[in-house]
């Protein structure tokens, strides 16, 4: 039966020959990953009764949300877990200093391959279908039950497929495509669904970037995401995975619930802004208007990553941070961090006025390292702007690519990089 990438991996997984959508199916889990909140899941562990987890080698524990631990109760919370873990010989543990954010690590270090099943509790588990993974995010007390039997009931959903031609024009990202994407479908398009993100401008992106679409599928609903199987991701992989990597790929005859087309060059005129408090209130940059920016973000697990930062720092060189504003930068993981500073991304940014936090969540979970007070604005690389997000629910988040928060800070107000950095001038920084 020709089956589509969310039915190959679950029927595959629950040993089938194949599977429908709206079927359910209980699956075998390959890697299940948690955070800080692997205290709520190891306490309903705990409950169930049993002495040691089904395989700790298939579990990943990493801290991300608080880190380094920003009261009492976190600390408290990070010690147990490290109790837990030491306890249940689970090797693959990131503690702080030594990881960065959970879905930039997972990737990084070689734990998600091809055909996987991924389950972790955290909402942006999408993003793992950079890797063609069929990954979900879920709650505590399932993951206990995964910690337990090493399984978990799904049901197979149906599949939207995305294909994108034409070239990106500049100073348009993966962000930008995802933002107006989000926007065209809304909060609501892809509730349960898969998504598969194809065609040739989708092909021509870093893993970087399509781990961009990936993560704020999550935003329109996505169970699961994916980007194709090719060179570039086998690349990437190869350093990483031991062993040889499925080619794994759609069936041509498989049945998608709708198709949508896209040109990023004819669609995509200018950077994509989406407003408060919604991340499917989108807008073109020029239709948003003048607003005054007290914070500006760069970070997260959607654009944290190497390119992000070489994209602001390219923006920045030879400037400064508006008076106004505040520029937080956030690198996804360690690595990320020494090689944007062997690279000298980071001093670029700090010499513009740029503060770097430890790889993490940070403010964009509203907790620590950058929250904001009542009628602050913020301009953000991260991937939601609910009310409150950040902190007062009377202030405002505004999501944007990297380049458009780099450009924002320097402004003290949401501009285009264009703006910026004037045609006739160099670029200081290689992107």
């Amino acid at each position: 039966m020709n089956m589509t990438l969310a039915e190959k991996i679950l029927a595959r997984a629950s040993g089938r020959a194949s599977v429908v959508p709206d079927e359910i199916v209980v699956a075998g889990v390959d890697l299940a990953m948690s955070h800080e909140n692997a205290d709520l899941a190891r306490k309903s562990f705990l409950e169930i009764g049993v002495a040691r987890v089904w395989d700790p080698s298939k579990i990943v524990i990493i801290f991300d949300h608080r880190v380094p631990a920003e009261s009492e109760k976190t600390a408290t919370t990070h010690k147990a877990i490290r109790e837990f873990v030491a306890a249940q010989g689970i090797e693959s543990f990131y503690d702080v200093g030594r990881g960065g954010i959970c879905h930039q690590v997972l990737g990084e270090n070689g734990h998600v391959r091809p055909g996987m099943v991924v389950v972790g509790t955290d909402s942006h588990m999408t993003t793992h279908g950079a890797f063609a993974a069929f990954s979900v995010g879920i709650g505590a007390t399932e993951m206990a039950g995964v910690w337990t039997e090493g399984k978990l009931w799904f049901k197979v959903p149906s599949t939207v497929r995305i294909l994108v031609e034409g070239e990106f024009l500049p100073w348009i990202s993966a962000k930008d495509l995802i933002l107006y994407i989000v926007g065209l479908v809304g909060a609501d398009g892809a509730d349960y669904r898969a998504v598969e993100f194809d065609g040739p401008a989708i092909r021509r992106l870093s893993i970087a970037s399509r781990m961009v679409l990936t993560n704020l599928a999550t935003e329109m609903g996505a169970k699961a995401a994916f980007t194709p199987v090719d060179e570039t991701l086998l690349d990437y992989l190869r350093p990483r995975c031991a062993g040889q990597l499925e080619r794994l790929a759609p069936d041509r005859e498989a049945r998608y619930e709708r198709t949508i087309h896209l040109d990023a060059g004819a669609e995509l005129r200018e950077p994509q802004i989406a407003c408060p408090h919604a991340v499917d209130q989108v807008k073109p940059l020029s239709l948003v208007g003048d607003v005054p920016v007290d914070q500006a973000v760069l970070g997260s697990c959607t654009n944290g990553r190497l390119e992000d930062l070489a994209a602001a720092a390219a923006v920045v060189a030879g400037r400064t941070v508006h008076p106004r504003t505040r520029f937080l930068v956030i690198p996804a993981s360690q690595q990320i961090y020494r090689e944007a500073l062997r690279l000298g991304y980071l001093e670029t940014l700090v010499a513009a006025g740029a503060m770097i936090n430890p790889p993490g969540c940070g403010p964009c979970v509203g907790v620590h390292q950058g929250i904001l007070a009542a009628s602050e604005t913020c301009v953000s690389s991260t991937n939601r702007n609910f009310l409150g997000r950040m902190g007062s629910k009377d202030s405002r988040v505004y999501l944007a690519s990297p380049a458009v928060v780099a450009a924002s800070a320097i402004a003290g107000k949401l501009a285009h990089p264009a703006a910026v950095v004037k045609e006739k001038e160099p670029c200081l920084i290689e992107v």
